[in-house]
């Protein structure tokens, strides 16, 4: 991961606000120079654990995935029985995911989103969205009892958070359950992506709408975040529920 650009971080009492802005090419460039780390060639391990969470005994639910790539979790649940829809900036990332999953597919426009496309199974199972996820709405997509968020909050910029976390509001049915994985590592060390969300900025951007529950947390510290300069690195998983759902 490259943080020798952007801005420099500045510190407000205790809180350390990582600034720097990462632009679609940014990302569009990582894909196309295949630098993308942040991928999983398996399902990921808090996934495989706490499913049930999500999915909660319902059969046959739609789960979103913002800012999917390629995420192998996504045929996992779809094979399940699950419908997915995913959004990309990439569309080499979605076609890869298609392409590596030997899933047959189609391409189609969004007449609501000028140049956007969505790639769509033949099975209609999964439909992965290209284009700025910012332009999705519920009546593009509708509505999901599930969300997987790993690697989506902590990819946004921090000043768009807010602006994030509405959309992912207006997303969520009643009885959605939306699994969400941040990371926790010193912020002064490294600028992002992905960027470390506090538990109080966690608490700011959820707390008023949602009920926010943490499940677990694991040690997942390689050489990757030794290179960036860091000494430890760890994911958690926190269940995000409606407050008018309980």
């Amino acid at each position: 991961m490259d943080t020798s650009s952007g801005s420099t971080q500045l510190k407000t009492g205790s809180e350390v606000i990582q600034n720097r802005v990462l632009s679609e090419k940014d990302w569009k460039d990582k894909w196309e120079a295949k630098n993308i780390g942040f991928h999983e060639s398996n399902v990921h391990e808090f996934l495989s654990e706490f499913v049930e969470e999500m999915v909660n005994t319902r059969a046959q639910i739609r789960i979103f995935f913002p800012l999917c790539g390629k995420a192998v979790d996504m045929k996992w649940l779809a094979d399940m029985g699950h419908s997915i829809v995913g959004v990309d900036v990439s569309e080499k990332g979605l076609k890869e995911f298609f392409d590596e999953q030997n899933i047959p597919y189609v391409e189609e426009t969004v007449p609501e989103i000028p140049g956007a496309k969505v790639f769509k199974s033949s099975t209609g199972n999964i439909s992965l969205y290209c284009c700025n996820m910012f332009d999705l709405s519920s009546s593009i997509i509708g509505k999901f009892g599930g969300i997987w968020d790993r690697g989506a909050m902590v990819a946004i910029n921090p000043r768009d958070r807010e602006r994030y976390t509405k959309l992912i509001l207006t997303l969520m049915e009643n009885d959605c359950r939306y699994l969400l994985v941040t990371v926790v590592y010193d912020p002064k060390l490294v600028q992002g992506p992905p960027f470390y969300i506090s538990d109080t900025v966690r608490e700011s951007l959820l707390g008023q709408s949602c009920n926010v529950k943490f499940l677990k947390s694991i040690n997942t510290f390689t050489d990757r975040q030794k290179g960036w300069g860091l000494d430890y690195y760890n994911d958690n998983l926190y269940l995000v529920t409606l407050k008018s759902s309980s």
